[in-house]
């Protein structure tokens, strides 16, 4: 279920419904889990690792999120 903002108010949710839309598509199995422990470890798996590691991004020139931050602080001299 997506969220709107009152007119003319600038939050908007999304980024997050655009991460969970990701990981109900793409990680999610359509049978689900079995317990809560299988689905908060494999969840936590998806966005840990595969998300912000390993997925590319149209918005980051297809880096992945963690990739791109650090070649941001490569080149902008931070460390």
């Amino acid at each position: 279920r997506q969220s709107m903002s009152r007119r003319g108010n600038c939050w908007d949710n999304a980024p997050m419904e655009r991460v969970f839309r990701s990981l109900k598509s793409e990680w999610i199995p359509s049978t689900g889990y079995l317990t809560g422990q299988q689905a908060q470890r494999d969840i936590s798996q998806y966005l840990m690792n595969h998300y912000n590691w390993i997925r590319p991004h149209q918005f980051n020139d297809g880096l992945a999120p963690a990739k791109a931050e650090e070649k941001l602080k490569t080149v902008s001299g931070m460390s």
